[in-house]
């Protein structure tokens, strides 16, 4: 292996040890509440040309929840899922192909519920090996996007607007990635991981 790829390599595996201890080192706020629809997603990174990156699919108009939305592979809870982490594998594999095995899984995030739909998520962050051959669930996923951290991180990608509701101002977040718009519960988990990371 060349010294350049060598270095590129050392400086990933510190990043993602760090990652590790920072998720790790956290208090999770969960939620436990049977009014809930309990559901987890998978947020997959990867290292590309030397960047990390995260990997977001767009949904199809087809789908019962969330329709042409920009989202994490993910989806609602199975009875014969063991746990969350279970769901976000299953459903990671079921929409996109990606081996469980195949997932080095960094830590959790906290739980984020969607108003609009009564679910709670329960978000994992995991690396996934580049090159990756997907196989899209084309009757689920649109698109399959991937994005350079950096991009995400921009100033001017991303907008905290207040939204007006039954129950009061609702502030909403989303982020702007070329003619893509992600926002609503996968812009909320996103801020959260962008936000420890940050450092």
């Amino acid at each position: 292996m060349a010294l350049s790829a060598l270095r590129v390599f050392g400086a990933n595996q510190t990043m993602e040890r760090k990652i590790k201890k920072i998720l790790a080192s956290r208090g999770k706020a969960r939620i436990d509440d049977p009014r809930w629809k309990r559901a987890a997603v998978l947020i997959p990174l990867f290292v590309k040309e030397g960047k990390y990156h995260i990997l977001f699919t767009r949904r199809t108009e087809t789908v019962g929840q969330h329709k042409g939305q920009i989202s994490f592979p993910g989806g609602r809870q199975d009875q014969r899922d063991q746990d969350f982490l279970a769901t976000a594998l299953r459903e990671a594999r079921e929409e996109m192909g990606i081996d469980e095995k195949d997932v080095d899984i960094l830590g959790e995030l906290d739980d984020t519920c969607t108003a609009t739909t009564d679910f709670c998520i329960t978000p994992f962050v995991g690396l996934i090996p580049h090159p990756y051959t997907f196989k899209v669930n084309q009757r689920e996923i649109e698109e399959v996007i991937e994005v350079p951290l950096s991009e995400l991180r921009a100033e001017e990608s991303f907008r905290a607007e207040l939204h007006g509701r039954d129950g009061g101002p609702l502030l909403v977040y989303s982020y702007r990635y070329k003619n893509h718009n992600i926002w609503g519960a996968t812009a909320g988990m996103l801020k959260q991981l962008l936000d420890l990371l940050a450092p």
